[in-house]
Order: structure tokens, then C-alpha cells, then sequence
């Protein structure tokens, strides 16, 4: 499996609003952009932020209906927010990472912190094989 976790430093909004947050928020982890011009990524997470008091899932037939698009056009954009561990799927439903999205950025630092730990690790023998290894 490979997750691909992105992180920007782009400049919050002056004069920030819901919109420009939220489009700052999901710019400073790379969704919404590229190909995605009509920023449907950014919606798909909006709309089951919509749907969150629910505490349910959300089935890709219904994100498709709130925003007018076809569910493979919602799948395609669904699979890499799931890769991206921003999204998960369970039982056909779709789940928002974390009960918030604080929480989803916790688990991303998380994920983030166990990458980091892995490469150290292995950054470590490399630099024993080569000798370059330094107390």
C-alpha cells in the first residue's frame, strides 16, 4: 500500500472566511488542485462535513446526488483521499479520517511520525553499511 501524505506551507487568507479557510485547509494538503479544477475533491469533504451530525457513513450514490456529479466521478476523487488517508471506506459507506478534522490532522501527524520513524531506521543502517554513521 502507498499512502502519499502532502503537505503545503501556503499562506492563510488575510481576511479569512469559510470559504477561504476551508479552501486554505485542504490547499495546505494538496486537495483541490491540479486537474481537479472544479474543486470537487474539496467538496466531497464538505459534504460529508454536512452529513457528519449523523455520526453515519455516507454512500457515494448520495456525496454524487448533494453535488450533482456522477458516483464515478465522486469514486475517482474518493480513492485518493483514501489514499491519501484522508478518507476511509467501510460497508459501502464513506467516512470523514477522525471524528473532525482536527482529529483527521492528528492522525495524518501520526502516520507522518511513523513514516519519519521508518526512514530513520533504515537511514541508520545505511549509514552503518556505509560508514558513515556518526554518535
Amino acid at each position: 500500500m502507498i499512502r502519499q501524505i502532502v503537505i503545503r506551507q501556503v499562506d492563510r487568507p488575510l481576511a479569512p472566511g469559510e470559504d477561504e479557510e476551508i479552501h486554505w485547509f485542504f490547499h495546505s494538503f494538496g486537495i483541490g488542485e491540479g486537474r481537479d479544477t472544479d474543486r470537487v475533491a474539496t467538496q466531497v469533504i464538505v459534504t460529508l462535513l454536512d452529513h457528519r451530525p449523523t455520526g453515519e457513513g455516507v454512500p457515494v450514490e448520495q456525496i454524487a446526488a448533494d453535488l450533482n456529479i456522477t458516483p464515478s466521478r465522486v469514486n475517482h476523487h474518493i480513492r485518493n483521499l483514501i489514499d491519501a488517508g484522508i478518507l476511509y471506506r467501510h460497508r459501502k459507506l464513506i467516512y470523514l479520517r477522525g471524528s473532525t478534522l482536527r482529529s483527521m490532522v492528528q492522525e495524518l501527524r501520526k502516520d507522518a511520525l511513523r513514516m519519519f520513524d521508518d526512514l530513520e531506521s533504515v537511514a541508520d543502517g545505511i549509514d552503518r553499511e556505509y560508514g558513515t554513521r556518526r554518535e
